[in-house]
């Protein structure tokens, strides 16, 4: 498994990581068995959220109980969690001083550890106050509760005006990134192509921002064709780009998952992916993508066979 030293962090972080936002309904060997193909793949990095599980704090709470990790187990992974959503009355997000301090208690007690590795603020507050943002991550670094910060979904201007208070380095933004959903990557590749949809940037330049700070982008919903509409691979809508990836995965002798995955550990700005699935033989596989290193020409190929526009 590829790996990399998390900047600003003492974090060595492993290309993919296992999302546990679907594990609320698994048996316990369900979990373990998820858990022990992660660690086998070379996985040790496992992303949580408050919001997710039927409850606040469902999947955090099932991981736990499921593994009932000793002390020496848990220091030996990295466990990320998220806040700021708000089912009840809701949903709504929520970067109040109050809800991050009771967010991050309720996650340290549902995960029964004494301290998160990385918390991420989770879509951004329309009605942030930055000031209680600051004074919740001082509170919960000297308390020992989280040892680094970061966003997710957050755009450029978004990070600027948390980090004009917050004084901890922001070492991770988590956003929606594959091979059809690109956007990050495409607008920036279409320049002053005025024709072209492609050209509009909607991303606000957050992948080349992210680099310029060394922010780590978090890859979420890596097969997703779009925002949750289901995947890509296999997908009939896809005829070329699955004929490509086919092709790749036969060449490098991979699964389809793979290439899936290495079409973005490719990119130079060293991202993470964040993987959703709960089959233990997925995350296996989309593990091997890691190690797999596109040449440009396969690079761009799988670019032009999911749609996007080289101008």
């Amino acid at each position: 498994m590829k790996t990399f030293d998390l900047p600003g962090t003492d974090i060595v972080a492993p290309a993919i990581v296992t999302g546990m936002m679907r594990i609320q309904d698994k048996s316990d060997a369900e979990v373990r068995a998820l858990f022990d193909a992660s660690l086998e793949a070379g996985i040790n990095f496992f992303d949580h959220a408050s919001v997710y599980g039927s409850a606040p704090h469902g999947c955090e709470r099932r991981f736990a109980e499921a593994l009932a990790l000793t002390p020496s187990q848990r220091d030996e992974i990295t466990l990320q969690t998220k806040a700021g959503i708000v089912k009840e009355d809701g949903p709504y997000f929520d970067f109040s001083y109050e809800e991050i301090i009771s967010s991050v208690d309720g996650s340290l007690a549902a995960l029964r550890t004494d301290h998160i590795d990385i918390l991420l603020l989770h879509r951004p507050d329309a009605l942030v106050e930055p000031e209680e943002v600051a004074k919740a991550f001082d509170e919960l670094e000297s308390q020992g509760k989280v040892r680094y910060f970061g966003v997710s979904n957050h755009s450029p201007a978004q990070v600027e005006l948390l980090k004009k208070y917050v004084r901890q380095p922001l070492v991770a933004n988590q956003l929606q990134l594959s091979i059809t959903h690109a956007n990050l990557i495409t607008q920036g590749m279409s320049i002053n192509m005025g024709a072209l949809d492609q050209s509009v940037d909607r991303t606000l330049g957050t992948l080349d921002y992210c680099r310029l700070h060394d922010i780590t982008i978090q890859a979420w919903s890596p097969f997703q064709a779009g925002f949750f509409n289901g995947p890509f691979l296999g997908n009939p809508d896809y005829p070329e780009l699955n004929a490509v990836i086919d092709r790749l995965a036969a060449a490098y002798d991979v699964p389809t998952e793979a290439i899936a995955t290495a079409w973005i550990t490719r990119h130079p700005a060293q991202m993470q992916v964040v993987t959703g699935t709960t089959n233990p033989q997925r995350v296996t596989d989309a593990a091997k993508g890691a190690d797999v290193v596109l040449t440009k020409v396969e690079w761009y190929e799988l670019y032009r066979a999911a749609g996007h526009i080289v101008p």
